[in-house]
């Protein structure tokens, strides 16, 4: 008798380590096809956890002008109606609103000019209904409609539901009358109106997530939303995944006998400024005569292409020390060509384990330390120089994800430069408003993979 097939959609790397590295696909009955774009050496460290009996590569997917068009149009009049109904303009700060070239700039503002009138939810529904039918008389479209005809799977499973190309393929399943299935990848996607596919089923990290979706998002029936947890913190409960002491140390060239802050980096876009603030907690703690009692260990956001820090690791470099992700990278250097490898979860959980605390601007790496009941200080101040004029701390702290907080109590929070030996040296544990925040994002993780599984089963 032939099994059942599931199709795992991998349009990018991002969900390999959540999805493919945890227990969510390991020892399955079914048989599992990998539907995905990745270079052989992935491939070969996906399959020393999961059994994968077959792979597909997804199509080559070239966006048409008219579902160009529709999807801009769908996510900013999305982006005005979520700005409406939560009463929180930085919502808008997700649109780009300067464009470079003039062709660019000539596209965006007939979009920019045309979305205020398509600000009711019905009239954004009709839209979807246009791109939907425009997804379809993409060339792409027919050929996924025979790679499905031939693997015939009981269901398609999505790492993401950001990526462009996926609404397409779940348009082929859904006319087929194949299930869907996607998870929402990360804890503050959901305001930014980028979902590109339309699913059967709905896979969220807790209940707070659920109601996002049924507020953003109130055409998804109820029902066909399910809270499982995400599979990213599960592994913070195996004792197997931290590094033994003496190797982590002597890999990364820490002192045994000092204190680690940990300094974990964003993207670019998000904190411009990182370098000046590692700079900033360098020269802090080293005016302080600090050094010998602290060291800082710097991660840098895994889809930091930039040099930008290096100058300042150059200056510090006996009190700073990195442990860059582990990740595979392409020539394109393009942040959804990039995938981790297995060891880096080792390594951002012993990270995690051996420092004292993380400083960040407003990172989930909160979470990630909160595993171990670890303080996060947030930077909360300005530089006096910027990189980028308009950006401020003051706007991160704004978007709607973290509405979510139970008070400000959850995290420590460095409102000046002056602050920082007095933050950073705290001697604590997380507080108890981080440890109900938690609950809050991350609800029930530790079930996480099973609870995943058995929803895609069952559905």
């Amino acid at each position: 008798m032939e099994k059942d097939k599931i199709l795992l959609l991998f349009p990018d790397g991002v969900g390999i380590r959540n999805y493919l590295y945890s227990t969510v696909f390991k020892d399955m009955e079914e048989d599992l096809v990998l539907f995905h774009n990745f270079d052989p050496e992935t491939v070969n460290a996906i399959k020393t956890n999961v059994d994968i009996d077959d792979e597909i590569t997804i199509p080559a997917y070239k966006e048409s002008v008219k579902e160009k068009f529709l999807r801009e149009l769908i996510c900013l009049s999305r982006l005005y109606y979520n700005t409406q109904k939560v009463k929180n303009p930085s919502l808008l700060t997700n649109w780009n609103w300067s464009q470079k070239t003039f062709s660019k700039k000539f596209f965006y503002k007939l979009m920019e000019t045309t979305a205020p009138f398509f600000r009711k939810y019905s009239t954004i529904l009709k839209l979807e209904e246009k791109y939907q039918k425009a997804i379809r008389q993409n060339p792409f479209y027919d050929e996924v409609k025979e790679i499905l005809e031939k693997v015939k799977p009981k269901v398609v499973f999505c790492s993401h539901q950001r990526a462009l190309k996926v609404a397409g393929i779940f348009a082929v399943a859904a006319d087929l009358g194949i299930k869907t299935a996607t998870v929402i990848y990360s804890w503050d996607n959901l305001p930014k109106a980028r979902m590109a596919l339309r699913a059967d089923h709905y896979l969220v990290w807790s209940d707070y997530m659920k109601k996002e979706l049924e507020l953003y998002y109130p055409e998804i029936p109820s029902e066909n939303i399910h809270i499982t947890g995400t599979s990213q913190f599960e592994f913070y409960e195996d004792e197997k995944n931290i590094i033994n002491k003496e190797t982590f140390f002597k890999t990364y060239n820490l002192d045994l006998n000092k204190k680690i802050i940990c300094f974990s980096g964003d993207d670019t876009k998000t904190s411009p400024d990182d370098p000046a603030y590692l700079n900033d907690m360098a020269e802090e703690l080293t005016k302080a005569n600090l050094q010998d009692e602290y060291q800082i260990l710097f991660r840098r956001c895994p889809v930091d292409f930039s040099g930008r820090y290096e100058s300042v690791i150059s200056k510090y470099s006996d009190l700073i020390k990195e442990a860059a992700p582990l990740w595979y990278f392409n020539t394109a250097n393009e942040w959804n060509t990039v995938y981790p490898s297995i060891e880096d979860v080792k390594l951002l959980i012993s990270t995690a384990f051996y420092s004292d605390i993380v400083v960040n601007v407003g990172s989930t790496m909160a979470f990630d330390f909160a595993m171990f009941n670890k303080p996060c200080v947030f930077i909360n101040y300005d530089q006096p120089v910027k990189n980028i004029k308009e950006w401020s701390v003051k706007t991160i702290y704004q978007f709607q994800h973290f509405k979510s907080m139970p008070d400000k109590e959850v995290v420590i929070w460095l409102n000046h430069k002056d602050e920082i030996v007095e933050k950073l040296t705290l001697q604590k544990n997380c507080s108890t408003a981080m440890m109900e925040w938690k609950k809050i994002v991350l609800e029930d993780y530790k079930n996480a993979s099973m609870k995943i599984r058995e929803t895609i089963k069952a559905n």
